[in-house]
């Protein structure tokens, strides 16, 4: 599935607020930077994850975030250090951006 301009543009203006922003397409997705580190990664089908790590990961995990999986060959599960950012942050810029700025916190 081959990611959508209109996708693109949602995930740019949703995290506006967080100044100038950079992207690079990846495997059918878009990567999302913030001054030179990524923070989100913008799947083909529109979904939006966010990077966590630290505290930040161990917080999303407690709130029971989806994490990005998928399985290898052979079965094997393999998870991903993004989880899917909340439906409700998707009508909420400034929410979005908050979260993406404590994930930030914890990658830079």
């Amino acid at each position: 599935m081959s990611i959508s301009d209109a996708d693109i543009a949602f995930a740019l203006e949703l995290f506006d607020g967080l100044g100038p922003l950079t992207t690079r397409k990846m495997m059918g997705g878009l990567c999302l930077y913030q001054e030179g580190t990524i923070f989100a990664i913008l799947h083909g089908d529109g979904s939006i994850w966010l990077k966590g790590a630290g505290a930040f990961s161990d917080r999303i995990t407690a709130e029971g975030w989806t994490r990005w999986t998928y399985s290898r060959d052979g079965g094997k599960v393999t998870a991903m250090p993004y989880w899917r950012l909340p439906d409700a942050a998707l009508d909420d810029p400034e929410a979005a951006c908050k979260l993406a700025r404590d994930a930030l916190s914890q990658l830079k």
